[in-house]
């Protein structure tokens, strides 16, 4: 084992890749010497060359597309969007082209392409560079969707995406990158897409997050121990495959469910994750499930206002105890 940051530890998951396997390659805006606005790919042109850590314009179009048929033409490319806020920039490219291409063409053409870029609150981006946007790409079938929340979740699912044959997107989130974490050594650690992360069991209630609100998850969990209250904490990690066993498994054994994420509430994932439950748990549960996201307004650039439009741990405990205590 070895402890390496989140961004460390997604630079050098590439790095292995890239040695590993000769078509991996990395393009992207200023992903060459300046290895990324968070250094995802620092250094990687020093030892691969110009050729397979490629600076691109500014165009997601052209980014995504170009990328696209590199994945036709054999070749596994590696496709940074330096905010995915500006994945709308390529949207046809996305939904009409990458999601469908192998589908299209009856599964006889490979689509093996990683678009991975970072998102989220937690520097004061304001509204077009502080979005959650995963939920939009968990509607588009075709394309599998990850979401590491720690160091050694970002390097194993990355490394099942860049092996995958099918398009992934990996969004990556701006306030772990420092975030430090035990990373396995083994170059051919991966996780399987599909399997969500108990990441702390209870009895009463059931906690379901993502990305950065895991970690809100788990410090609302401390406190409600206090309370007399013991929280089940589950990590998604991927939407899509979507692990609906462990899920399900949890609400039947606690009877509560919460789900908390930074994207907007309003069609958020949680109300996939709200609905799965209803639909085949219904039975089980003992209160109503609870959904927290992020307010319908745009992401303020104040940091005071932009906490107000995000839930906070205390929001989280409070739905916790509204499920716990309902009449």
């Amino acid at each position: 084992m070895s402890i390496k940051s989140y961004a460390m530890a997604i630079r050098d998951a590439i790095a292995e890749e890239m040695r590993r396997d000769e078509k991996v390659f990395v393009l992207g805006e200023d992903v060459e010497k300046q290895g990324g606005i968070f250094g995802c790919t620092r250094d990687l042109y020093l030892e691969f060359g110009t050729e397979r850590v490629r600076n691109t314009p500014i165009s997601e179009a052209g980014i995504v597309g170009a990328s696209l048929g590199a994945a036709c033409g054999g070749l596994r490319p590696i496709c940074e969007l330096m905010y995915m806020d500006f994945a709308f920039v390529a949207m046809d490219q996305l939904l009409n082209q990458v999601a469908k291409t192998r589908y299209i063409f009856g599964g006889h053409a490979k689509i093996p392409l990683v678009i991975r870029g970072q998102q989220g609150i937690g520097r004061g981006n304001a509204a077009t560079h502080s979005q959650s946007v995963e939920t939009i790409f968990m509607h588009i079938p075709g394309i599998k969707v990850a979401c590491p929340s720690t160091p050694r979740d970002a390097v194993g699912l990355l490394r099942t995406a860049i092996r995958d044959d099918n398009p992934v997107m990996v969004f990556e989130h701006k306030a772990l990158y420092a975030q430090k974490g035990e990373v396995p050594d083994d170059p051919e650690f991966m996780i399987p897409f599909g399997r969500a992360d108990v990441k702390r069991e209870g009895k009463d209630v059931t906690i379901i997050a993502n990305l950065l609100y895991v970690g809100r998850a788990l410090e609302a969990a401390e406190e409600l121990q206090k309370q007399g209250i013991q929280a089940e904490v589950i990590d998604l990690r991927t939407l899509v495959p979507l692990d609906k066993e462990t899920v399900l498994s949890s609400v039947r054994k606690t009877g509560r469910l919460v789900i908390v994420h930074e994207a907007h509430r309003t069609a958020g994932w949680g109300a996939e994750i709200a609905a799965l439950t209803v639909e085949e748990a219904f039975q089980y549960l003992d209160a109503p499930p609870e959904r927290l996201g992020a307010k319908a307004c745009p992401l303020p650039f104040n940091l005071g206002l932009e906490s107000a439009a995000t839930p906070q741990v205390e929001e989280i405990v409070a739905a916790v105890r509204r499920t716990c205590y309902r009449s």
